[in-house]
């Protein structure tokens, strides 16, 4: 038997299975069936079954040795090659940049300690495609504590090679800091310090130097009790010094930019600034007549001049909406205080053990109005006995008269920037405050910190920036599948005024209502889509009967092809 394949004119060709046999000495042939409709997979079993092959299912010739999460990995090392973050590390390919770039990816792909990583990367325990596809093998944690020195020792010159990619000469760049706590007694860097929000605690300081589009470039730890205007001259000693910048102009909170930085560091190292004023030095511009509330009766920005601040610019903002919110929160912390304090009152008037001592007493109003953040606008009166207390409405109607408004400072000339360019300029802060969230809770996960040595604790939080920068550039590329605005200059079209408060532009507030992309798929956060992309596996697959395997990947999904294909990534790794 065998199967003909007779022409058809016209139509596809007829598929017939055929037998053989002679007759009168005469060879002839008879159709046993057609198989035309037939699909081609099934034609070419019946043909091979004829030839004598023995034919087995798939189940039976194959078996899946190991099952690997892979396309989240593929996603990230994808990433960081289409970055170049392999050459930033290190010209030519060795085993300790292959592990810092491991534990580059471990911090996107699941934030851990770093046994936890080196088991997750050995060939007996390794939990995704991460260390095969780096060409790692066996390694313990000291193999990684080694490659960490090794990253700490090339952090300057990695830092240069960024700031040669974004930054330039003329431009601005964004400093700020911030607080992490700290687990270690031993470590030279853990001092007691007061964050930002919180008690006092055991902590580090570092902080982060980014370009004006808030790519970070580089990055400084301190000790924990360091003041953040104290950071701003190793933050110059980068820029001057090691990037070799010589003229630039930075940007920095009120905190972080004061009257003693400008005189001590900024003005003799011949740099220019963008920073903005405290309270109650806008209190006294605005009894001293410079700001006024008129300003803003038909525009929500002035530029006014002060002689206190010769040679400089003062832009004035007021922000309708950020006015409401401090009146509205001002309002709900006093109505908070209230109660407490009124309990304090009532200690002090109970029949049985009142509370007495003004020192008692003065401890208990001390707790409670430094909680609050309020205690200025109250009046009270402490004796040996009694407590009483009011609200200082002199005080509350001074502080809400400043609600909303800010007033930047700089020394930047106005043929170089606008009003507007300035504000912005100032606002663009908020990246690195951006960056602060994404490396110290979701994202990165910079804290807590468990290192004992100074030089582990700075390398790890170099790491953490530089696994930062591989994420940052993940969303932009990734954002139309993600519950984030993609689109930027729809956005800012519909601000209207630099001072509003920021929009998002059309797509993204349908994005957001809908919960769905343009394009009809669950619109979704980062790490969501990192799951989703993990169930794309790598597998490996052996032939029965044999040592030989080789790697099959599971079909990709079409969310999946299209998170590559935004990347500008393969899977196949």
């Amino acid at each position: 038997m065998y199967i003909d394949h007779v022409p058809n004119r016209g139509s596809p060709p007829a598929i017939l299975l055929r037998e053989s046999y002679r007759e009168g000495g005469k060879v002839k042939k008879r159709t046993l069936a057609n198989l035309s409709p037939l699909p081609d997979h099934a034609i070419e079993a019946v043909e091979r079954a004829l030839a004598g092959e023995t034919l087995v299912a798939a189940d039976d010739a194959f078996e899946i040795v190991r099952s690997r999460p892979h396309g989240d990995v593929a996603a990230v090392v994808g990433a960081m090659q289409h970055l170049g973050l392999p050459r930033l590390l290190s010209t030519r390919k060795h085993g300790k940049r292959q592990l810092c770039l491991a534990m580059i990816a471990a911090r996107i792909l699941d934030p851990c300690s770093k046994l936890a990583t080196a088991q997750r990367l050995s060939d007996e325990t390794l939990s995704s495609s991460l260390g095969e596809v780096l060409g790692i093998g066996h390694v313990d944690a000291d193999d990684l504590y080694e490659a960490l020195d090794w990253l700490r020792r090339g952090q300057s010159r990695i830092e240069e090679k960024l700031a040669g990619r974004h930054l330039e000469d003329g431009e601005r760049v964004l400093w700020d800091a911030t607080t992490v706590p700290f687990e270690s007694h031993t470590c030279e860097l853990a001092a007691f310090g007061r964050p930002k929000k919180g008690k006092s605690q055991l902590q580090v300081v570092f902080g982060l130097l980014a370009s004006e589009e808030g790519i970070p470039v580089a990055v400084e730890v301190f000790a924990g009790n360091t003041s953040d205007p104290e950071t701003v001259g190793t933050a110059l000693d980068r820029v001057q010094d090691r990037f070799g910048l010589e003229r630039i102009t930075m940007v920095g909170d009120r905190g972080m930019i004061t009257d003693a930085r400008i005189d001590e560091e900024l003005r003799p190292r011949g740099v220019d600034w963008i920073t903005a004023l405290r309270s109650p030095t806008i209190r006294k511009l605005m009894r001293e007549g410079p700001l006024q509330l008129s300003l803003f009766d038909d525009q929500d920005l002035a530029e006014i001049a002060s002689p206190d601040f010769p040679g400089e610019r003062l832009i004035a903002c007021r922000n309708p909406l950020l006015a409401a919110d401090r009146a509205r929160t001002r309002q709900e912390l006093l109505a908070a205080t209230e109660p407490k304090l009124r309990k304090i009152v009532d200690a002090t008037r109970r029949e049985k053990r009142p509370l007495r001592g003004k020192d008692k007493i003065g401890v208990r109003v001390g707790r409670v109005l430094e909680k609050s953040k309020v205690g200025k606008h109250f009046r009270y009166e402490i004796t040996e006995d009694s407590f009483a207390f009011e609200r200082d409405e002199a005080s509350i109607a001074e502080e809400s008269a400043l609600d909303g408004i800010y007033v930047i400072r700089t020394n930047v000339a106005k043929e170089e920037l606008e009003a507007e360019a300035v504000v912005q300029a100032y606002k663009d802060l908020t990246k690195v405050e951006q960056a602060f969230r994404g490396l110290k809770d979701f994202a990165i996960e910079v804290e807590p910190i468990r290192h004992r040595l100074e030089k582990r604790v700075r390398a790890h939080v170099f790491l953490c920036m530089l696994a930062f920068y591989v994420r940052r550039h993940m969303e932009r590329a990734l954002a139309p599948l993600l519950l984030t605005d993609h689109d930027r200059e729809g956005a800012e079209a519909r601000r209207g005024s630099i001072v509003a408060p920021a929009q998002r532009s059309e797509a993204g507030e349908r994005k957001v209502r809908r919960q769905r992309t343009d394009d009809g798929e669950p619109a979704r956060s980062f790490d969501t889509l990192l799951a989703d992309l993990r169930t794309l596996t790598k597998n490996e697959t052996r032939v029965l009967g044999s040592e030989a395997t080789f790697d099959k990947y599971s079909r990709p999904t079409p969310l999946q092809e299209k998170a590559f294909r935004l990347l500008d990534v393969s899977f196949r790794l």
